[in-house]
């Protein structure tokens, strides 16, 4: 099984910054897209930015010019750069990665637990 460990959530007054990281372990050979989804109260889960393996970027309208996604393959970790944070941003963000296991020699999609970002002053 390959697991997502998230962190860098809090609480972040408006305008200002967060970072979250997030690192898969477990039996892996290769991972392809990783990417940043979040959850507001009520509402349904996002797409917020994605990631290839190859370093090609997705963004939501929504964080274009404010977030940064990047990823450091040799880590197996994906890294979300959030600026000029907005009330509208609060959320549980997840983690999402897929590709394929060493064993068993399968492919995976794997979720993340989800950290809370808070933006409020």
């Amino acid at each position: 099984q390959v697991q997502l460990v998230e962190s860098g959530g809090g609480l972040v007054q408006p305008g200002g910054s967060l970072r979250l990281s997030c690192a898969a372990s477990g039996s892996i050979f290769s991972i392809n897209a990783m990417g940043w989804y979040r959850q507001a109260p009520g509402k349904q889960r996002e797409l917020v930015a994605a990631i290839t393996s190859g370093g090609s970027t997705n963004y939501a309208d929504s964080v274009k010019g404010r977030f940064t996604i990047s990823r450091d393959n040799a880590k197996n970790t994906v890294y979300l750069q959030m600026n000029s944070l907005k009330p509208e941003d609060t959320a549980v963000y997840y983690c999402n990665a897929d590709g394929s296991s060493r064993w068993p020699p399968i492919d995976f999609g794997s979720w993340g637990q989800g950290t809370q970002v808070t933006v409020s002053s």
